[in-house]
């Protein structure tokens, strides 16, 4: 019993600043501290929607931004305010930010159905479209494979 008292203490010991921690690891954030590439970003590719809340997030040791827009548009940024994922539910994306081969092929094979996300992963790209298709892309642009 002794034993497992002292375990169990070791193990609260061990817990609790981690709880702590995480406490730490997702904050609300004023639109005007992204940055500047992040609040770049928005007014090229959203100039009539405002930024409704914002979020830095710290995960696995990195520094990532998440974005709502007032429309309910998603975006995330890395540290440096780049984007990699761009969620507007059931809006198109912006045709400026989907690469050029995706873009072609998804107007070739799935016309008048819209990219609602687009996704950056190390492989390449996601894409979902409105009908909920899922599309997935290698870098250049070629497609690996779909999920419905």
């Amino acid at each position: 019993m002794k034993k497992f008292l002292v375990t169990l203490v070791a193990v609260a010991a061990l817990l609790i600043p981690s709880l702590a921690l995480k406490a730490d690891h997702d904050r609300i954030i004023s639109p005007e501290q992204l940055p500047a590439a992040a609040k770049a970003f928005v007014q090229q590719h959203f100039p009539q929607l405002t930024i409704s809340f914002a979020k830095k997030d710290y995960d696995n040791m990195k520094t990532k931004y998440e974005v709502t827009l007032s429309d309910g548009t998603e975006i995330d940024f890395s540290s440096k305010g780049e984007w990699d994922k761009v969620d507007r539910h059931y809006n198109a994306v912006p045709d400026a930010i989907v690469p050029a081969a995706i873009k072609s092929y998804v107007q070739a094979n799935f016309p008048n159905t819209p990219i609602v996300k687009i996704d950056i992963e190390r492989h390449g790209y996601d894409i979902e479209l409105a009908n909920d298709l899922e599309l997935k892309f290698d870098k250049g642009g070629r497609l690996m494979y779909i999920d419905d």
